[in-house]
Parts: structure tokens; sequence; C-alpha cells
């Protein structure tokens, strides 16, 4: 199992916009080849903060998906004013060991 993290910070107070548009989300990637299950997670320390974890079958099937028109059209619900923190936003990737 392949998972990759998105992670960024909301730099104009739109953080509550931002956690808005996740619930309401169109949930283009559900019915992706390898697709498994998408989790935002917003640390209760600071809400500016997401991280976007993504579960798939494999590191090939993300990646097409992350190439796709519906990973495009799935962005068109973030607030147009949204402003990140410089340097805050990255992708990592991890192999799913055990539970």
């Amino acid at each position: 199992m392949f998972i990759a993290v998105s992670h960024f910070t909301v730099a104009n107070n739109t953080h509550d916009a931002v956690a808005e548009a996740f619930l309401q989300r169109p949930h283009l990637a559900d019915d992706s080849a390898g697709f498994i299950r998408m989790e935002v997670w917003n640390p209760e320390s600071d809400p500016r903060q997401f991280m976007l974890v993504t579960w798939w079958n494999n590191a090939e099937s993300f990646h097409s998906w992350h190439h796709s028109h519906n990973y495009r059209q799935s962005h068109q619900g973030i607030p147009k004013n949204l402003k990140l923190l410089p340097n805050t936003t990255r992708i990592e990737y991890f192999s799913f060991l055990c539970d």
C-alpha cells in the first residue's frame, strides 16, 4: 500500500473556508484506479495546518491520478483567495508496513 501526505499551512485566515471545501469535496478521486481512501487532518494546535492523506494500492495509481484531468478538476473548489505560508507545502510518500 502507498500513502501520499500533502502538507500545507494557510497564511491568510481562510482555514475555515479550506476546511469547508474539504467537507464539500466532489470525491473525484474516489473512482480512480487504485484509490483506497482520503483523510484530511487538521491539528488542534494550529487550525491553519492541513495534511491531506491519500491511500492507494500502489504509487503508479497515485501518480496517474496526480496527472489526471479529474485531479485538476478536484481543485476547483479551493477558495480563490487562499494563500499558503511559503515553505510549508510539501508531499511525503510512505509505504504502509502494518497495523
